[in-house]
């Protein structure tokens, strides 16, 4: 781990360290559902997931997906 991550995890530590205690299982179900948030499905996972949407019919015209596209 680098300095950089490692200076980072003390961070974490000693918010950790400053949250009551009865607020720790929050504090971890919000870890949890960060890290899930941002983390990336196997390849395999992403396309069955795809797969099965469009399976149900959970599509949209091309048109719409570029809605607003501009502005982003």
């Amino acid at each position: 781990m680098t300095d950089y991550g490692i200076a980072f995890l003390e961070k974490l530590r000693e918010e950790i360290d400053s949250t009551p205690e009865e607020y720790l299982p929050a504090l971890l179900n919000i870890v949890r559902s960060y890290r899930q948030s941002v983390t990336l499905n196997p390849a395999d996972a992403s396309f069955r997931q795809g797969w099965e949407e469009v399976m149900r019919g959970e599509t949209l015209p091309i048109e719409e997906l570029w809605i607003g596209i501009e502005h982003a």
